[in-house]
């Protein structure tokens, strides 16, 4: 899973991060709403987890700005309000789960698994793009009959790819998202792994789908750039 948290509690951030990335799941974090707003505006997120008080913009301003935009990413609120009608207003302003600070990380966990499992069975079993398919339950990747094998980066850089299908993805997203830098480490990672990434899903075949659009980025599409 990739997971956007929005919390300004750097304890709470830093207790989230290691208990999730211990499931092996991918953790983006931001500090306020606002950033936490950019972040799921600009970027393909499974699930965001947000603190309600936060400064510059609060949980449920964000929450209700993205639902304004059609932005049905599920959201489970952390707060430390309590009382039925906090959480009955968490819930109308469009979070999909309240869970109270303090919490155990194992209920956490719990919450995301069953929201997960809603997620894989109403919405996509399968990321596609032309003949190449990611099965996400199985964690498999195949190309017309060819089975692929790719490296957990590889995984992850063509999954995020693939939900973001015909659309241009910059370096800078790919390395929040997949390698989760806020920052250019000054490397040719992504460069790196893309072209590894591309001789793995294109070579052999008269069709690309992965193509360098210069100057903006990358794209992952079913007929040429």
């Amino acid at each position: 899973m990739n997971i956007l948290l929005v919390e300004d509690d750097l304890k709470i951030a830093d207790f989230i991060q290691e208990g999730l990335q211990q499931q092996g799941w991918s953790l983006c974090h931001r500090q306020n709403g606002r950033q936490g707003l950019h972040s799921a505006q600009n970027s393909s997120y499974d699930l965001i987890i947000a603190d309600l008080m936060m400064p510059e913009m609060d949980g449920l301003t964000m929450i209700g700005k993205l639902r304004q935009q059609n932005n049905q990413t599920p959201v489970i609120i952390l707060s430390a309000r309590n009382s039925v009608d906090d959480r009955v207003l968490g819930l109308e302003k469009g979070g999909d789960d309240y869970l109270v600070k303090p919490f155990a990380m194992a209920e956490l966990i719990a919450r995301i698994q069953v929201i997960n499992r809603r997620r894989l069975n109403s919405n996509e079993l399968f990321l596609k793009c032309a003949d190449l398919e990611l099965d996400i339950q199985n964690r498999l990747v195949r190309r017309g009959s060819k089975n692929i094998e790719l490296q957990p980066k590889e995984y992850a850089l063509l999954e995020y790819m693939l939900r973001r299908k015909d659309k241009i993805i910059t370096r800078r997203m790919i390395m929040e998202n997949v390698w989760h830098y806020s920052f250019d480490p000054g490397t040719n990672v992504v460069d790196a792994r893309l072209c590894k990434l591309r001789d793995k899903v294109d070579r052999g075949f008269c069709t690309k789908l992965i193509h360098t659009i210069r100057g903006a980025g990358y794209t992952i599409k079913d007929e040429q750039a």
